[in-house]
């Protein structure tokens, strides 16, 4: 780690170099996880509300699945062997029914609850009746319907107590449902990680056709959504003029647990975010990232605010491609471990063709995937995002590159 306070040079003052040395990939990533001791505090949430969120407790069961012996079929519920003394009333989902006695039968819906004595459910379409003597046969004469046929048995997939999903699980809809059915109305969840954006540079232009040697916002409609889908809650999004003193003002009153920043990470003429986080009393955790694009991406722990909650600083480098690096570098790690998610396990697939790597750094390339494996896109510059738009993830290509087959870490794109 380097930090602001000590006698490091500046960027500007040492050339191209970083004021620390740039940090492997793999630990840039270990550096921004860690630099969150635990997650944010825990809080309650209505299910509605819970979506997105990381779960803060084991999920366990508050009752058996089902919670009673249920019909699996449209049919009729029987008990004993046929042919059965049919009841006229039917049993519907929700109704509490009568027990039934042996070689009779009744009419009973999928999801509805057995009748004490039934055995087995003859399905609709193997059972007829004779209208005649309200008889009701198996037409498939296969012999004796087995016990328990077509019956969902109470605790078929839980019983009560039992635990269903581990503490860190994002909870998806999917996740939402299985708490619905297993008796929850509210979960504990971590609460999602507050960040304020700060787009940086005089030379962007919100609307309209680039000119006059300005270019158009890319990373302002880009970057919001996904680190929403990182776990995060965007507070804020602004700009901020190529100044010192705006931008000091910025991160001094930001009320978000990590400020994000894009560009003035590099050593450039109108480049103050070293500087300004030297005036704030920022502490300098990652200064360039040894992977390309993006290298000149940063991490820094500013100082806790009025709530006593520590504050960290990500800054993205301004080109696209390069902020998109430092989004999966930096930002999305750090904002995962403060909102409680799990770490997901690395996703390896083999390489359809060869993925030219960088001499010395890891390098992020948008790929494509056929089948079970994945090949390079096209316009993958810093400054692209044309490729990206068509990737369905992000290699992580080693120093050198890899050859066609070889297997190979791919990121999955933040939103997808």
């Amino acid at each position: 780690m380097t930090t602001l306070e000590g006698t490091a040079p500046h960027p500007a003052q040492a050339g191209p170099c970083a004021t620390g040395p740039a940090l492997a990939w793999e630990q840039a990533r270990s550096v921004a996880r860690h630099s969150a001791a635990q997650p944010l505090t825990p809080v309650a949430r209505d299910l509605t509300d819970a979506l997105g969120h990381a779960l803060a407790e084991p999920l366990a069961a508050l009752t058996d699945l089902p919670s009673f012996d249920t019909s699996a079929m449209d049919g009729w519920a029987v008990a004993g062997a046929g042919p059965w003394h049919l009841r006229d009333s039917a049993v519907l989902a929700g109704h509490r029914p009568e027990p039934l006695s042996d070689g009779t039968a009744v009419p009973i819906a999928t999801g509805a609850r057995l009748p004490t004595g039934a055995t087995a459910v003859l399905r609709r379409e193997h059972g007829s009746v004779d209208a005649r003597n309200g008889m009701l046969y198996d037409h498939r004469d296969l012999g004796p319907v087995a016990v328990g046929r077509d019956i969902r048995p109470r605790g078929q997939e839980c019983h009560a107590g039992e635990p269903l999903l581990p503490s860190g699980t994002t909870v998806t809809p999917a996740v939402l449902g299985l708490a619905a059915a297993a008796g929850y109305d509210r979960l504990q969840v971590h609460r999602r990680p507050t960040v304020e954006l700060l787009v940086l540079g005089d030379e962007l232009l919100e609307s309209g056709l680039p000119r006059d040697g300005r270019v158009r916002d890319a990373l302002g409609p880009l970057l919001p959504s996904w680190l929403h889908s990182c776990g995060a809650e965007v507070i804020g999004r602004h700009r901020v003029a190529d100044d010192l003193a705006p931008l000091r003002e910025a991160l001094r009153h930001s009320s978000a647990d990590v400020v994000v920043t894009t560009g003035s990470t590099a050593a450039g003429p109108v480049d103050f975010l070293h500087d300004t986080l030297g005036e704030v009393g920022a502490r300098l955790l990652v200064d360039s990232v040894a992977v390309r694009p993006g290298h000149p991406m940063l991490l820094a722990e500013l100082p806790t605010a009025a709530d006593g909650l520590p504050r960290r600083l990500v800054g993205l480098p301004g080109n696209p491609l390069a902020a998109v690096a430092g989004t999966v570098t930096l930002a999305a790690p750090l904002l995962r471990r403060l909102g409680g998610h799990a770490d997901a396990e690395p996703h390896r697939m083999r390489a359809a063709a060869a993925l030219p790597g960088h001499p010395r750094d890891t390098r992020l390339m948008p790929v494509v995937r056929t089948d079970d494996q994945v090949a390079p896109l096209p316009f993958h510059g810093p400054a692209m995002l044309r490729g990206l738009a068509l990737a369905d993830g992000l290699a992580v290509v080693p120093s050198g590159g890899v050859p066609a087959g070889t297997t190979v870490e791919v990121l999955n794109i933040p939103g997808q």
